[in-house]
């Protein structure tokens, strides 16, 4: 049985809260379960067309609660592919100019991933942030699949953008470390979207 297949009932936004809170003070095993359990109870109501959209639940719940349940998951895996998406909207919002200097610097080193991810031509910080809220979107009302490819487009020019204005040094070394999770993160989301196609729920 694949985490998709695990059963699950539709959680409320303030059971997540509350899901949180007991996260941490299980074990690993079933915190992991508990991660599982509530990203497929997530994902499942928000592509069912019921309630209202999902895109804003870090918003809603906090973004601190969503990091109790899932940052500790790979993003290979359903949570930690959900938790990547909506820390990449936060990341978006509260540091556009960064984000853009760094998709700047390396679209042009990576132009399959800068089409797959579909940036608008203007790549401003508006652009930016309308990318991470049409991803996360996407998950629900799109093909998951493609979401989750778009984002990890997203992540490799930004992982690319990051090599290209390292400068030597420890600052430089700094940025390269963060390519290279950039990079994990991107081929997590991959995993996940080839696991989906083949097992969605």
């Amino acid at each position: 049985m694949s985490e998709f297949d695990r059963p699950h009932r539709p959680i409320r936004r303030p059971d997540l809260a509350a899901l949180a809170g007991a996260a941490a003070e299980v074990e690993p095993f079933a915190r992991a379960e508990l991660a599982a359990a509530t990203a497929a109870a997530v994902i499942t109501h928000g592509r069912s067309g019921q309630g209202d959209s999902l895109v804003d639940l870090a918003d809603r719940v906090g973004l601190d609660t969503l990091a109790e349940l899932w940052r500790q998951e790979q993003p290979s895996s359903l949570p930690g592919a959900l938790w990547a998406l909506y820390l990449l909207r936060r990341w978006c919002q509260s540091n556009g100019d960064e984000v853009t200097r760094l998709w700047r610097a390396g679209r042009h080193y990576a132009p399959v991933d800068e089409v797959v991810a579909g940036v608008s031509e203007a790549a401003d910080p508006a652009a930016i942030e309308a990318l991470a809220d049409a991803v996360l979107h996407g998950a629900y009302v799109g093909d998951f699949a493609v979401a989750l490819e778009r984002a990890a487009a997203f992540f490799r020019v930004i992982a690319t953008g990051r090599r290209e204005t390292a400068e030597p040094g420890r600052d430089g070394d700094r940025e390269r470390s963060l390519a290279e999770r950039n990079e994990e993160t991107a081929d997590g989301l991959t995993m996940t979207a080839q696991t989906w196609r083949q097992n969605p729920l």
